[in-house]
């Protein structure tokens, strides 16, 4: 049938199993957007405060569902501001599908209103890019953009489109989605074999798990894994909850704000065996004296990983899933009892702590964990609170804590907690945010608000940027550059001009209640916790040092 451009997006749509669409209209993009509201009873669109907080949104579906997350936004400006979000999915390897219209083809190339090379300043952030001139191409480039979002190591895809495409008229024929196959090609016998023989000699194993395995939802099959290699395990931010963080083998995260029992024990171990990490910086810390006592095996789906950050012995390019199936099913069952005797023992040595008389933000992350049994989903902003999350909520299952790590976006969390509430809105959702991350999106409060969407936002208000704050008094000699934010701005009452509900908690005392009765009410609430401004995250690895230099406040008030 013929149908035009506009309808044909909203086929594509429909084709996809597309339930949610986040975005902001304008001029170019309003014929799709006419087709939108035809198709309210199949398509939710929700109307966020700014594109950059659609594209977050459609992240942190992403993240909570499993599925393909979809923001729209207009030419110019409106396709520029789903830039950091576009980023910052790519960074984590979100699958994403952006679409944003742009001037008529006759108008490109000559300054036209609101005319942008968005295909051009996305091609680093993204898998691929389209621009779509012709209407015989739309179809098949809005279906391939949903192929390679989901195949092999995820991510974002935009589709530009040009607004004459919009109004044209093409054939259009339903076309099933194919099944998107899990990367098993690369996997050959002899790295299987390598590993094997590698984990068989091991006395001192340890393995560590990224958002690999969350991604490839390989929970079960490293659980099994585990079992049978009998080793500790650490993860990175990524990584959370795709081994149980209630387990007894697990040890916290690694890196600059690990734990000190799985720095140390990654630094005495024989051979790390790496499951969807990319040895990020702040992992490894300096990558000359990294894991040096280890032989290290690289699980990974993306061949451009291996031996990128990291020489490593053994790699085993495909899906994590698949991968550590194989390596169960050829193994024999190890024991590494004295191994984990000993990384127990620096589980009691070195435990996370921090003070419980006062209102910290490892209280409040704590008595979130209480009030939910763990059963909620943990977005965050990224700072000092983010480290808090990651370190004091024991995650249980992948997809339950939501974050920005390889780019590390403030404004993130807000957004992608909306997302992830509309993804599943069965599940009680949280976003712990910093006071100067909350400043930036705080607008999308009016989004939760506007559809009533129960999101609960915690701001750990320490009146400074914190993280930063904690760097300047570490390394910069305690010169507080533009970190400090103790001005007359009221959360309480920017939560309630936005139509949410606010509530201040300034002692430990009021806490609970305040938490118990933001999950009770059922709608957007906003608490703000006032916590000191020179409270830090323990523990702390300098830039550039080792991950055996680990140290806390208890270490320097000993030095």
């Amino acid at each position: 049938m013929e149908l035009t451009g506009a309808q044909i997006v909203i086929e594509c749509l429909k084709e996809q199993g597309v339930d949610t669409v986040f975005g902001y209209p304008g001029g170019t993009i309003l014929n799709i957007y006419d087709e939108l509201y035809k198709h309210s009873s199949e398509i939710n669109h929700i109307l966020t405060s700014h594109e950059q907080g659609a594209a977050h949104a459609a992240d942190g579906y992403a993240r909570a569902t499993g599925k393909v997350g979809v923001c729209m936004a207009t030419s110019g400006p409106g396709a520029t501001n789903l830039v950091t979000g576009i980023a910052t999915a790519y960074m984590d390897s979100i699958p994403v599908v952006a679409i944003t219209c742009n001037v008529a083809v006759n108008l490109l190339g000559k300054d036209s209103f609101q005319e942008i090379d968005i295909k051009g300043i996305t091609m680093p952030i993204t898998k691929h890019n389209y621009i779509v001139k012709d209407i015989r191409e739309l179809a098949d480039a809005i279906r391939n953009a949903f192929i390679i979002a989901q195949s092999g190591r995820p991510g974002p895809v935009l589709v530009d489109i040009t607004k004459d495409v919009t109004a044209n008229k093409a054939e259009y024929e339903y076309k099933e989605p194919p099944e998107i196959k899990r990367s098993t090609e690369n996997i050959r016998e002899a790295d299987l074999d390598m590993a094997v023989n590698l984990i068989s000699h091991s006395e001192k194993p340890y393995i560590f798990v990224g958002g690999g395995a969350v991604l490839s939802n390989a929970s079960e099959e490293l659980r099994k894994f585990v079992n049978k290699v009998q080793a500790p395990v650490t993860d990175s931010l990524m990584g959370k909850g795709a081994f149980d963080g209630r387990d007894r083998n697990y040890t916290g995260m690694l890196g600059m704000h690990g734990t000190k029992t799985s720095n140390y024990g990654v630094m005495e171990c024989d051979l790390l065996i790496v499951v969807g990490a990319r040895f990020s910086d702040r992992v490894m810390g300096n990558p000359k004296t990294f894991a040096k006592n280890a032989k290290i095996i690289h699980i990974d789906v993306d061949a451009a990983e291996i031996n990128k950050n990291i020489p490593v012995e053994c790699s085993i390019i495909g899906d994590a899933k698949v991968v550590l199936g194989q390596l169960t099913a050829r193994l024999e069952q190890q024991d590494h009892t004295e191994w984990l005797t000993h990384v127990h023992g620096l589980k009691r040595l070195y435990p996370m702590n921090y003070n419980h008389d006062v209102l910290t933000g490892p209280a409040v992350v704590e008595a979130i964990y209480r009030a939910t049994d763990g059963d909620a989903l943990i977005c965050t902003e990224v700072g000092q609170h983010q480290m808090w999350a990651a370190q004091y909520f024991r995650y249980d299952a992948p997809r339950k804590f939501i974050t920005s790590g390889g780019l590390g976006t403030m404004g993130y969390g807000l957004g992608a907690a909306i997302g992830a509430k509309v993804g599943c809105p069965d599940k009680l959702v949280f976003n712990i945010a910093g006071d100067g991350c909350f400043r930036m999106n705080l607008n999308e409060i009016a989004t939760a608000t506007r559809y009533n969407i129960p999101v609960i936002e915690v701001v750990i208000n320490n009146h400074v940027l914190g993280m930063v704050r904690q760097w300047q008094t570490l390394f910069y000699g305690q010169r507080y550059s533009n970190t400090i934010l103790n001005d007359k701005v009221d959360f309480v009452k920017v939560a309630e001009g936005l139509g949410a509900v606010g509530i201040r908690v300034t002692t430990l005392d009021e806490l609970d209640d305040a938490i118990k009765t933001a999950i009770n009410l059922k709608q957007p609430i906003v608490i703000d916790c006032q916590i000191h401004c020179d409270d830090k995250v323990w523990p702390m690895v300098a830039p550039g040092a080792s991950i055996s230099e680990a140290f806390s406040d208890e270490d320097m008030r000993i030095v």
